[in-house]
């Protein structure tokens, strides 16, 4: 087992998640439409990709993986999907002679750089629709079953909202794939849509909630406390590290919650460490010290801003992100955000914004749904205690209490 600190894993790399891969499978051998969703680094996309190369040795499915992270318009979603299909030449079957026009050479012998190049500058607002119907229509009349991944979605509908007319655009395109899946339904392709910022609470957000109802939620949780112990010292014995008792478990507390990335982390953290240190073995002390100074510290910056800038893309609106940054460092440094916090904050926002209560309703549903907080009765608590040590070291110096800054308590 080799470790893995930002990169997705399959194979003999992937570990643990036999139950989750049981179930997935259960529902798209019937052909089912998936929605995977969890927190962050919880191993959605390397879930897919062993799903999809399980599928394709054991049960002869052909497996095709579409980012379109990058998109900003549904042409560049379509042309994305496309070379998806082509990637996987000659194993896919001939494209319909619907995106064959699009070329006069024989694309088999393009490359899927070119390929993707020469289709999107093809495809225009007003021919996606039925480029992106042949295409779905191809893999659903393919010899072989198909497991179509479209990875990031939506990050790709936060990107097509900047654009003019973006929320009729989103409502546009999550219509249109809603209705091609549907007419689809009974043939043999199945697609499973995840991403790194929910799909629902955006959805909620625009009001347009029945346009994913045809997708079967499926959450990726974090690992239990045995299953990310267990994973540490696999680790370490791939490695050949001596790791001291107590270790593996004194990493699963200092994090709080079982994120392989963050386990994976925290091991090549240690193997550093000590290496640094002039030892071939990972102690106890070890453990505080590489949580404080490397996860905390510089190093970990890069893994743990990406929290940051998802949220920021997430959510886009300016004053929006502003509230959520406000409910994060609160509930940092004070340990929770409470209800008589949640007060104050609406009494701040007001002056600035007209519906306050209501985007902080918005923000809590994303922080909740996206793992950055977990609810209790009627205040938020961070799930990771990694999170919640990086968002209070950063800000709690120059941080002062909602209470302490007016409005008073929430009324009883």
């Amino acid at each position: 087992m080799k470790s893995a600190t930002g990169r997705w894993v399959s194979g003999e790399d992937f570990f643990d998640r036999e139950w989750e891969l049981q179930i997935l499978k259960s529902r798209i051998v019937d052909y089912n439409h998936i929605l995977l969703t969890g927190q962050r680094r919880m191993g959605k996309t390397s879930v897919t990709r062993e799903l999809g190369r399980h599928l394709e040795e054991h049960d002869g499915w052909l497996f095709l993986f579409a980012d379109v992270e990058d998109a900003t318009s549904a042409e560049d979603a379509i042309a994305a999907l496309a070379k998806a299909a082509h990637a996987v030449q000659p194993r896919m079957k001939r494209f319909s002679s619907a995106v064959q026009r699009l070329f006069k050479e024989n694309v088999e012998e393009l490359s899927v750089h070119d390929f993707g190049v020469k289709f999107r500058a093809g495809v225009n607002e007003g021919t996606w629709r039925r480029y992106g119907e042949a295409l779905l229509a191809d893999c659903a009349g393919h010899p072989q079953p198909v497991l179509l991944v479209i990875d990031e979605l939506p990050i790709f509908l936060k990107h097509m909202l900047r654009n003019d007319n973006g929320r009729q655009r989103v409502d546009e395109f999550l219509r249109w794939l809603r209705s091609v899946l549907q007419h689809l339904t009974g043939e043999s392709l199945a697609v499973i849509i995840s991403g790194s910022i929910g799909l629902e609470p955006l959805t909620q957000q625009l009001g347009i909630p029945d346009r994913i109802n045809y997708l079967y939620p499926f959450r990726l949780e974090p690992w239990s406390r045995d299953d990310s112990v267990a994973c540490f010292r696999r680790l370490a014995e791939s490695y050949q590290v001596p790791v001291a008792e107590g270790v593996a478990e004194a990493v699963y507390d200092a994090l709080g919650i079982g994120i392989p990335h963050h386990v994976q982390l925290f091991f090549a953290r240690l193997c550093d460490h000590a290496t640094m240190q002039g030892r071939d073995r990972i102690v106890l002390s070890d453990v505080n010290q590489v949580y404080r100074h490397e996860l905390l510290g510089p190093s970990g910056q890069n893994c743990l801003v990406h929290y940051e800038t998802r949220l920021k893309e997430g959510l886009g609106d300016d004053q929006t992100y502003a509230i959520a940054m406000a409910i994060l460092v609160e509930a940092a440094t004070q340990h929770a955000f409470t209800a008589d916090a949640r007060y104050c904050l609406m009494q701040l926002y007001a002056t600035l914004v007209s519906d306050a209560s209501e985007r902080i309703v918005e923000v809590l549903d994303v922080l909740e749904h996206d793992g950055y907080l977990a609810r209790c009765d009627d205040e938020y608590q961070f799930a990771s205690k990694l999170l919640k040590d990086w968002w209070r070291s950063r800000f709690q110096d120059n941080y002062i209490p909602l209470q302490e800054r007016g409005g008073g308590t929430k009324p009883r």
